[in-house]
């Protein structure tokens, strides 16, 4: 089963701290959107392995808008 990740709110990526291929667990933090002056982590809502990482430092994101995804 694949999982995506989507932005919350419109906003630009600060950090991004996963590659395709990692492996990630549950809460781990895979990036950082900043939005209105406020830094919001973008945690993993379950654990598994990153399949695709769709934007990168200092993209512009529109609200649900895919980020990665992950099986």
């Amino acid at each position: 089963m694949s999982s995506e990740i989507l932005a919350p709110m419109p906003g630009t990526i600060i950090q991004v701290h996963v590659k395709p291929g990692d492996d990630v667990i549950e809460g781990q933090e895979m990036l950082v959107l900043e939005a209105m002056k406020m830094e919001n982590p973008i945690v993993a809502t379950t654990a598994g392995k990153v399949k695709e990482v769709n934007i990168a430092v200092d993209d512009k994101v529109a609200t649900n808008q895919v980020l990665l995804s992950f099986e």
